[in-house]
């Protein structure tokens, strides 16, 4: 059985140093990144829970948890700050964007190690149930775990950005998403990226899933969607 997989975000070094020991004496699999930008670089859906310190560099953990919320790919993935920016302002903030629990500096292992406990076993339920991993349209299937396609049990070769953007669609089932904001969720790490090359990803998408590909909708002026017919 593998283990669950924690990620720390933090830019003291030490300190994660001291997170990624402890928590692997308790069996974790922990892996740390010193930056919000290095984290993003990352595969994220590997991880079972994200500790996320607030105050770092040029991206706060506020703003990466923004964007970790709006990606289908890594909304479901439980957060937990762990920052000195203990006001209630702060702590109010961090629960509005989503995170499970928010943890004030300076703080003990052991509260750390019980509260990451417990939002793991909140998650448990969810994991437990197959039908979570995956996005199901009649007989096209996305696997979220291996990424994997399949289209009447036949696996369809999809890059990783046409991946995204069939996940993020199918998930958002009739409503349409604009160029901007389908740049949100998928080219996060892109500084520039035309609109033709998201048109040019929704053409070779449509013909890859062959006849559900009539379901990807074009509203012009507006964007693209997913509708069911």
């Amino acid at each position: 059985m593998s283990k669950t997989r924690i990620l720390v975000v933090d830019d003291e070094e030490s300190l994660c140093e001291i997170l990624q020991f402890n928590l692997e004496v308790e069996g974790y699999e922990v892996d740390v990144a010193y930056s919000a930008e290095a984290a993003l670089r990352l595969d994220l859906t590997r991880y079972s829970l994200i500790l996320l310190d607030v105050m770092m560099g040029q991206m706060s953990g506020f703003k990466m948890a923004q964007t970790l919320k709006r990606d289908p790919l890594t909304a479901n993935i439980p957060i937990i700050f762990c920052t000195a920016r203990d006001s209630e302002d702060d702590t109010v903030a961090g629960l509005n964007l989503g995170a499970d629990d928010y943890i004030a500096k300076p703080f003990s292992l052991r509260e750390v190690i019980a509260r990451v406990k417990s939002v793991l076993r909140r998650q448990t339920p969810k994991n437990d149930q197959p039908h979570n991993d995956s996005i199901v349209y009649q007989s096209l299937t996305l696997n979220m775990l291996n990424k994997r396609c399949t289209l009447d049990g036949e696996e369809i070769q999809l890059t990783k950005k046409e991946f995204e953007i069939l996940a993020l669609l199918l998930q958002n089932r009739g409503r349409i998403f604009s160029r901007d904001e389908i740049l949100e969720h998928v080219w996060t790490d892109e500084v520039v990226v035309l609109d033709r090359t998201i048109d040019v990803n929704i053409t070779r998408l449509r013909r890859k899933i062959g006849r559900y590909g009539h379901n990807i909708v074009t509203r012009l002026g507006y964007g693209y969607g997913f509708e069911e017919q």
